[in-house]
């Protein structure tokens, strides 16, 4: 498997994603105990997306002076449509985590705390599997043929719509650290652990926290397929995959209110999940070229929000 990453790139990727993990973390422990206000969150989602775009503006810089800049738009490209990918797919993880805060009836404050660790994990778990994918994709080419047939089935999932009061008691992990944990009843300000008589218990914070790494796994299963139908370069989906989760928890409390909203979100990501599938399963047929799946997926997007602000405003009339 090609792949413009090398030592020195990967290097300073991660160095830079560790100076941005810092630079939050300051920013988290100067206001811990406040919550995120709707202009914050604002501020730091552009941010992110700009340092996003700063980055694969370095990139292709790069790449123009190396390898020229054939390859040097043909990357970017992939970076683009994995990044817009991943972004659009992570929206879904925020309404998973709005069910969970609510039925755990965690405070905004509290909430900061866990997605910036949630973010931690799902940093590494996320580099982890994208390795994993990787060996397997060169290992085994046939892979690529079982993603496709997932994705398919996942877009599929999708266009019939989403439970519309899905219980959280329902969820097989918390069913199997309730009966094998000991957990308090109540919450114990920012403690993930307590001693009760001598003994160490688990709060609902750490439930949480467990849940919210959880739910970020079972995501990446859906995620990471669909990235690689985008490009099958290891350094392109570990960038554009990370460079997204970065700005996970920012976009959380500004789409936070906004989720119940996206009305017709879940079946543009369907569609767009089928066409990525589709493109998989005829990878020896037809090759397509990058600036499609990119305009493609823009093209999706820009409907599916254009139809929900046009639904919210009809029932608003209503």
């Amino acid at each position: 498997m090609e792949s413009i990453g090398n030592p020195g790139l990967y290097l300073a990727f991660f160095a830079m994603v560790a100076v941005m993990l810092i630079v939050d973390f300051i920013g988290f422990k100067n206001k811990e105990d406040q919550p995120v206000k709707i202009r914050s969150a604002a501020y730091w989602s552009i941010a992110w997306v700009s340092v996003s775009i700063l980055f694969a503006g370095a990139l292709w810089l790069y790449l123009q002076q190396t390898a020229g800049i054939a390859l040097a738009n043909q990357k970017t490209m992939e970076y683009f449509a994995g990044y817009l990918l991943e972004k659009s797919l992570a929206i879904d993880n925020v309404f998973v985590w709005l069910m969970i805060f609510a039925a755990f009836a965690i405070p905004p404050a509290l909430q900061r705390k866990i997605l910036l660790y949630g973010v931690l994990g799902a940093i590494v778990l996320r580099t982890l599997f994208i390795f994993i994918g990787a060996w397997f994709v060169q290992e085994f080419s046939w892979v690529l043929y079982i993603f496709g047939a997932f994705l398919v089935y996942t877009g599929f999932k999708f266009l019939r719509g989403h439970e519309d009061n899905p219980n959280i008691e329902d969820m097989a992990i918390l069913k199997w650290l309730r009966k094998h944990m000991r957990i308090t009843s109540q919450l114990d300000g920012h403690n993930f652990f307590v001693r009760q008589n001598g003994v160490l218990w688990a709060t609902p914070l750490f439930l949480v926290l467990i849940l919210v790494e959880g739910s970020d796994v079972i995501f990446a299963v859906d995620s990471i397929p669909a990235i690689f139908a985008v490009t099958s370069d290891p350094f392109i989906v570990l960038t554009a995959n990370l460079m997204a989760i970065l700005g996970l928890r920012a976009m959380f409390f500004l789409l936070a209110g906004a989720a119940s909203k996206m009305h017709y979100l879940p079946y543009g990501l369907g569609i767009i999940l089928l066409f990525i599938g589709f493109k998989m399963l005829m990878l020896d047929v037809f090759h397509m070229p990058i600036w499609i799946s990119l305009s493609f997926i823009v093209i999706v997007l820009a409907i599916t929000a254009w139809l929900s602000i046009r639904y919210n405003k009809q029932q608003e009339q209503l």
